[in-house]
């Protein structure tokens, strides 16, 4: 028989494989311009793949577009790639720094440059809410920092935390396309790792209308008690986002969270497995829906069908301890502690992007596979599980069991994958 872990790693990977920029990017791609210069705009974790890819779509068998292609593409520190010609910007995230201002300004400098006969080719994915950062004065690099450290310690869910950064941006909310001149086409393309694939929520809808407000801003900021300071209080007050979008502006969506959950589902099938699909749009607390999905779990292990859980969507953790660790695997820690080392239950929590919170670092762990024997395990090495939940430590836990997944950069972004084995039967 096949391992377990293995087999949930191999639905993992198939997942990350549907939504990789070569094989979702090019059916989107828009027809070269037939005059002017093709500007490329990226930004994200997959922001130098889809690059990448983009440029090899244009110049296969027209290798002379080369010298109309012109443009920036800015992503984490880690996953960069070879994106010549166009240039390419390493910038901090979760939490913006210098570099995330510099991209900021230098993309929409070359969105204002552009001129009729050219086409604008934005290239979203997650993440670029934080490597475009463009604070609206009075707020500065440091104010936007710590804004942005409180709201992803708080528990807001991914689409509150982006209505408060597009009402403090100068790029975010519609602006970018606000740069580009009437009558140049700007085409937008994203791999979408928001719950609900919200044009507006993809890195902050740099190309798109907000729908909201500045006082709905300040309404999350409220509600979730999150101090804040005058600059921010001032920014969120003026709510001076621009609506003025071209009609020449298209958005397209290469990949989705469906896309990818229902390509490991099929491997899932393949394998004789009888697969629900939760949902590729689930938000909350990871370890509340750490225990939904035990009872589901512990529900179908009573029957003898071999079944699958998978999951996708955005959690979130409430920081209230000092550890490191994602929701995907605290996820994983509560869910293990809650299944109570059941004989016939495995599972796999994982980023899609290949890292799941910790210190920031491309090398941080995408998330963890727990099974019957970890929490024996743990107490056989004399660690406390409750201990590593209660401080927010799930890395460490899972790093002193030797249960971390580890794949560095995926160089894409459909947001969280979940699968839960119950009753287990592989092939050979």
């Amino acid at each position: 028989m096949r391992n377990p872990a293995d087999f949930l790693r191999d639905l993992f990977d198939t997942a990350v494989t549907a939504a990789q920029p070569a094989n979702c990017l090019p059916p989107a791609l828009p027809e070269f311009p037939e005059n002017g210069d093709l500007i490329v705009l990226a930004a994200g974790k997959a922001a130098a793949a889809m690059a990448r890819t983009a440029i090899n779509h244009y110049l296969h068998g027209n290798p002379d577009n080369v010298s109309r292609i012109r443009g920036l593409v800015t992503t984490r520190h880690g996953y960069g790639l070879d994106t010549r010609p166009l240039d390419l910007i390493e910038a901090g995230h979760p939490v913006p720094d210098d570099s995330s201002i510099r991209a900021a300004h230098k993309s929409l400098e070359i969105a204002r440059s552009a001129k009729p006969g050219d086409l604008v080719l934005v290239l979203l994915s997650g993440g670029g809410s934080a490597l475009w950062s463009a604070p609206t004065p009075p707020l500065d690099l440091a104010g936007k920092q710590a804004i942005t450290k409180s709201l992803l310690r708080s528990g807001a869910t991914i689409s509150e935390i982006n209505i408060v950064r597009r009402h403090l941006s100068d790029i975010k909310g519609g602006r970018l396309a606000s740069a580009v001149a009437n009558r140049v086409p700007v085409v937008t393309i994203a791999i979408s790792d928001v719950p609900g694939d919200d044009p507006a929520a993809i890195a902050s809808g740099p190309t798109v209308a907000d729908p909201t407000t500045g006082a709905q801003a300040l309404s999350i900021c409220d509600r979730l008690g999150i101090e804040i300071s005058n600059a921010v209080r001032k920014s969120l007050e003026k709510d001076t986002i621009s609506s003025r979008i071209s009609k020449d502006n298209e958005f397209r969506l290469a990949a989705t969270p469906a896309l990818a959950l229902e390509a490991a589902a099929a491997k899932a099938r393949e394998a004789g497995f009888i697969v629900t699909n939760i949902g590729d749009a689930l938000e909350g607390e990871a370890r509340d829906r750490a225990h939904e999905h035990a009872q589901k779990a512990l529900e179908l292990a009573q029957s003898s069908n071999p079944a699958m859980l998978i999951s996708g969507g955005e959690l979130t953790v409430t920081i209230h301890g000092n550890g490191q660790g994602g929701p995907n695997q605290e996820y994983a820690l509560a869910l293990a502690m809650a299944l109570n080392g059941h004989p016939d239950i495995e599972a796999i929590a994982c980023d899609t992007d290949g890292a799941d919170g910790g210190s920031g670092a491309a090398n941080d762990p995408a998330g963890a596979i727990i099974g019957p024997d970890t929490l024996l395990r743990a107490n056989a090495a004399g660690i406390d599980p409750e201990d590593h939940l209660t401080r927010n430590d799930s890395t460490s836990f899972f790093k002193a069991l030797g249960d971390s997944v580890v794949t560095g950069p995926t160089y894409t972004n459909v947001n969280d994958f979940r699968a839960i084995m119950v009753n287990r039967k592989l092939p050979v």
